[in-house]
């Protein structure tokens, strides 16, 4: 007896399983054809376990036709199997083909259960305690083969989808695999008596478990809310074997412990109590637990819509100033009093706080000056501070990622900038040519003046395409005081006191060309300042300095601007001087970074003015990339 009634309850339980299953994916399908035709399949197995139940008691003609309503579930089976698998890249049509002719299959499944019933294709042994079973006879065989025929196509174009899909769909065909072989498990059972072997059928007692497994497979890479229900149905069976093994136990020891009325209490009984026990706990459990969260922290009430609320609030926020003020106005609204926010200050006011932080570990929160206040207000403020600490650490990577997208712009624009500003110079070089040719016949006074002019526009010409341009650099060992004997011819040092401080001897290797620009810059820079004056001085020193050339220009005229920052003066047009491109100081910069040096203004020197050059004595042996003799180009 104890049998007959556990196949019943499975019965039982897996007919208003699929029921229930049925209902829940026609309200999440919605215009996906493909669950609704998994509705259609966990109805018919609804159906047809109910057929079961009312053989079970005696209602020979429904329970006839629900069971021989048999080949309904296969068809439904390969509509979804074709609609499932038949999506996105892998859709084929002669699979389109097939679903569209689905009409026709339909219609032949009906005329084989119309058949069957006509012709008496099932019948009745007594095997489940004397209680009826259902069976196929001869006229029954069209009607199981066409069945076993449908989930033999419908687990085919399973196969052809597994090796057409990619990820989560290809894990949910194979999810689907495993759980066809678990059904195929379970209704083996079902037909051996339709072939003379009267076996108990016990993998049916599980039948429960197919269809929740199979519709688990199907969704549970694409609903979120799939999977945590699957996570409570685990642990309700994980609470369920333990309270079996539990009962076991107590049933096996119950008499020699000297619990004899325990003892007579058949198990099956006690499980069941047990069971009934658990399922009254799982439901009062949510009420039991916010009564307790209320006893224990008054006041506070957190739940999924508030957290949720307070994640699309801080989520909108795109700076820390507006992040801060977003976080105290949910929790002043939420506490009713004001919260203020400290992010990274150690100084802090009195009055309720949350100090965000960041350390080794990342970002975290903790409530100030919090000792007076309720549990509650305790536990929102450290929920709160959790979640505001992780929206502190998103901003921080949006702000990174946004910092570093807008410099890529700007040195794409300095690329295209540079390249415009080249293309300006050259064009502008054929005019000034014209300009200089067509002003020898004019007086003398006009022509010089112009001369003046044009050399001043060419040098303005050639700043632009030194500073816009390539720099390629050809070393070779350089002296450093020829060179700057040369650099000097070159420049009108009158009324100007040039003192040379070199060491003898000094040489590094170099580009001869564009250390003599920076040398010309620098002076001609000086010059530019100190010519006027009537004391007017300019010193050049130079020595070696570990591995590196150290060459300093003193001029004795006015200091420069405080405000104005290192990286400032180096800058095109910050610091120009009458008369001059503004860009002479950058070119300089230009190059010495090309060179692998530095440099530097000084007013710690005893002169007004220092310009510190450090150049490698040997560059290419600083950047690992060059012999003496190749050419390095610089972008």
């Amino acid at each position: 007896m104890a049998l007959s009634i556990a196949f019943e309850l499975s019965i039982w339980v897996t007919s208003v399983c699929g029921v229930l299953v049925a209902v829940w994916l026609l309200w999440r399908a919605r215009q996906q054809s493909d669950l609704r035709a998994l509705a259609g399949f966990a109805v018919m197995m609804a159906l047809w376990c109910f057929g079961h139940l009312a053989l079970f008691h005696n209602q020979q003609v429904l329970g006839m036709v629900l069971l021989l309503a048999n080949p309904l579930m296969p068809t439904f089976f390969l509509h979804f199997a074709l609609l499932f698998v038949n999506q996105g890249a892998a859709k084929r049509p002669w699979l389109t083909a097939i679903a569209a002719h689905m009409p026709w299959v339909y219609a032949t499944s009906f005329a084989i259960v119309i058949y069957s019933i006509w012709v008496g294709a099932g019948e009745t042994v007594a095997l489940i305690d004397g209680r009826p079973f259902f069976v196929f006879n001869t006229q029954g065989a069209v009607n199981l083969a066409y069945t076993v025929l449908l989930g033999i196509l419908g687990h085919g174009v399973l196969i052809l989808g597994w090796q057409q899909h990619a990820g989560n769909k290809k894990r949910s065909i194979l999810a689907m695999f495993g759980v066809a072989a678990w059904g195929l498990l379970l209704a083996t059972s079902f037909v051996f008596p339709s072939f003379g072997i009267n076996v108990f059928p016990y993998p049916m007692l599980l039948l429960p478990s197919y269809l929740l497994l199979l519709v688990y497979g199907v969704v549970r890479y694409q609903m979120l809310e799939v999977n945590h229900f699957a996570n409570r149905a685990l642990l309700a069976l994980a609470m369920m074997l333990v309270v079996l093994c539990v009962i076991a136990v107590l049933g096996a020891f119950s008499g020699p412990i000297g619990l004899q009325a325990l003892a007579t209490v058949p198990i099956w009984q006690l499980w069941l109590y047990s069971l009934i026990v658990l399922l009254i706990a799982a439901v009062v459990y949510p009420w039991v637990r916010r009564f307790s969260e209320r006893l224990v922290f008054p006041g506070a009430v957190l739940n999924e819509q508030i957290l949720e609320n307070w994640n699309r609030e801080l989520n909108q926020a795109e700076s820390w100033q507006a992040l801060e003020t977003q976080g105290e106005q949910l929790l002043a609204q939420h506490l009713r009093q004001p919260v203020a926010i400290v992010l990274n200050q150690n100084e802090t006011s009195e009055g309720l706080q949350v100090a965000v932080e960041k350390d080794a570990n990342g970002w975290f929160a903790q409530p100030l000056h919090s000792k007076d206040i309720s549990p509650g207000m305790r536990l929102t403020l450290d929920v709160f501070g959790s979640l505001f600490a992780t929206k502190c650490a998103a901003l921080e990577r949006s702000l990174a990622l946004a910092e570093a997208e807008r410099k890529r712009l700007d040195e794409q624009h300095l690329v295209e900038l540079g390249s415009l500003s080249a293309a300006m110079a050259h064009e502008l070089r054929n005019p000034l040519n014209i300009i200089s040719m067509a002003s020898y016949n004019s007086p003398a006074d006009t022509r010089r003046h112009i001369q003046e002019q044009l050399a001043r526009a060419d040098r303005l010409v050639s700043d632009m395409l030194v500073y816009s341009g390539k720099l390629t650099l050809h070393y070779q060992p350089v002296a450093l005081k020829p060179l700057l004997g040369s650099v000097l011819s070159t420049l009108n040092t009158d009324n100007v006191l040039m003192t040379l401080q070199l060491e003898e001897g000094l040489e590094l290797s170099a580009d001869p060309h564009r250390l003599q620009q920076v040398l010309i810059n620098l002076i001609d820079n000086a010059l530019a300042f100190v010519r006027n004056q009537s004391d007017g001085s300019i010193c050049v020193e130079a020595h070696y300095e570990d591995s590196e050339l150290v060459c300093r220009i003193h001029n004795n005229g006015p200091a420069l601007d405080p405000n104005v920052s290192q990286d400032e003066l180096f800058r095109p047009f910050v610091s120009k001087r009458q008369g001059g491109s503004g860009l002479g100081l950058a070119i300089v910069r230009r190059i010495m970074d090309a060179h692998h040096g530095q440099i530097r203004h000084r007013d710690d020197l005893g002169w007004p003015v220092t310009f510190e050059c450090r150049l490698p004595l040997d560059p290419q042996k600083t950047s690992n990339t060059q012999t003496v003799g190749e050419t390095q180009d610089v972008g």
